[in-house]
């Protein structure tokens, strides 16, 4: 009898939760069985998934197929129809002992084949589960889970539920642990991470959480937010941005598109003037800022007019890291029944122009770190990151997980060089 065996697709937050899986599939005893986490972004995401459980069924014949995820989630029947798929379980169910308890007592098939519960209904985060994960160097703590808000082209808050978060306590405690097992950067995760604490007593704000860490984990020396909503970003944050250097000068935006009327089709909650008026005060807070974002080239009714102004918004708001999707229809979006007047090679020159543009913005962003002195923290003896999260390469090895200071003397076409 092996171990099972885990693939993960998609975010952080659901490798996050392949580690607690992993933790509660062993403390239940299962053996033979091959889980597949899957992601539901996009319609190719649950395309690849699909072909991702096929390749797996001609791997492992003779092993157990269980799929979960927000896919498994949002279209259950899609899976369960699969013949090589033994089990589908939702989003709450595999962070559940006992649904592992079951699938591990399961000699004769007695276990329901999809176990897919209401996520509406869900009200806690499973964030106590295990002590962050990652690599030697970096680990993520999820903070929180879900989303209240109803973006027209998004299909996440079916797979994920409304917003839960994890109360400030259990985070601090947590990073604590982290620290004192060597740890240098914690990463907060969550699917929408500045509506943190809005379920909470008292309604804090995800600043007074990053302040709450800096405070009471006075060893961490790295603190880093992954993916925000601009608009939603409190003064506490704020705060933090303009006087705490152990909270890294990065933050990766959902800013999605650049037109003030194709926002309010996707019923963002922003406008063109507050992304570029956010990006502002931020650099006039801390001028080594960095910005990622996720921008969607070719939403329904998306006209010249309204790409070229999604275009202009990477210089507007000197954006350095962009995640561009070419938009798909997902079923069960409000988007999906808009009628799609760009057609997809216009979608796919869209996307292409975008992702030229961006990396314009990253060949600035290298050459003007030449002659720099950076804090870098070593992913692997040859390469690590610096403050900005912008890899560095060093041609003699450093110690893996620490952190060093070093003068630029080059790039790449993606990285520094030392």
């Amino acid at each position: 009898m092996s171990a099972p065996k885990f693939t993960t697709l998609g975010c952080r937050l659901n490798a996050y939760e392949t580690e607690a899986m992993k933790e509660l599939s062993a403390q239940a005893g299962l053996t033979d069985a091959v889980i597949v986490n899957t992601c539901a972004v996009t319609a190719e995401a649950v395309r690849k998934a699909r072909q991702e459980i096929r390749k797996l069924r001609r791997e492992n014949p003779d092993a157990r197929l269980i799929v979960t995820g927000c896919a498994a989630q949002t279209e259950p029947d899609t899976f369960a129809r699969m013949d090589e798929v033994d089990a589908v379980i939702g989003n709450t169910e595999k962070m559940q002992p006992d649904t592992w308890k079951d699938m591990a007592a399961d000699f004769i098939g007695q276990t329901e084949t999809v176990q897919v519960d209401d996520i509406m209904s869900v009200t806690e985060t499973a964030g106590h589960l295990i002590d962050g994960f990652g690599t030697r160097s970096r680990a993520y703590v999820q903070v929180q889970n879900g989303c209240d808000h109803r973006c027209t082209f998004c299909i996440i808050p079916y797979g994920r539920g409304n917003s839960r978060s994890v109360p400030a306590g259990v985070v601090v405690d947590q990073i604590k642990r982290l620290v004192n097992k060597g740890y240098n950067e914690v990463v907060l995760t969550g699917v929408d991470l500045t509506s943190w604490g809005a379920d909470l007593p008292a309604q804090p704000k995800l600043g007074d959480l990053v302040m709450r860490i800096l405070k009471l984990v006075p060893d961490l020396p790295r603190l880093r937010i992954s993916s925000i909503d601009s608009i939603e970003v409190d003064e506490n944050l704020m705060q933090a941005i303009a006087t705490e250097p152990r909270l890294m000068p990065h933050l990766h935006l959902s800013l999605q598109h650049g037109d003030d009327l194709i926002l309010k089709r996707m019923k963002r909650r922003h406008l063109r003037d507050d992304a570029i008026r956010f990006t502002e005060e931020a650099r006039k807070l801390r001028p080594e800022m960095t910005f990622g974002a996720d921008i969607i080239a070719g939403f329904p009714t998306e006209t010249d007019a309204h790409f070229e102004n999604s275009l202009k918004l990477v210089t507007d708001c000197n954006l350095t890291w962009l995640h561009v999707f070419p938009y798909s229809k997902r079923e069960g979006t409000p988007a999906a029944r808009i009628p799609q007047q760009v057609n997809g090679s216009i979608i796919k020159t869209r996307a292409a122009r975008l992702r030229a543009a961006g990396h314009t913005q990253v060949a600035q962003h290298l050459s003007a770190q030449i002659g720099k002195s950076h804090h870098i923290l070593m992913e692997n003896p040859h390469m690590g990151r610096t403050e900005q999260f912008t890899e560095v390469t060093f041609a003699t090895p450093q110690p893996e997980g620490q952190i060093v200071t070093a003068t630029i003397n080059g790039t790449t076409d993606t990285q520094l060089t030392v």
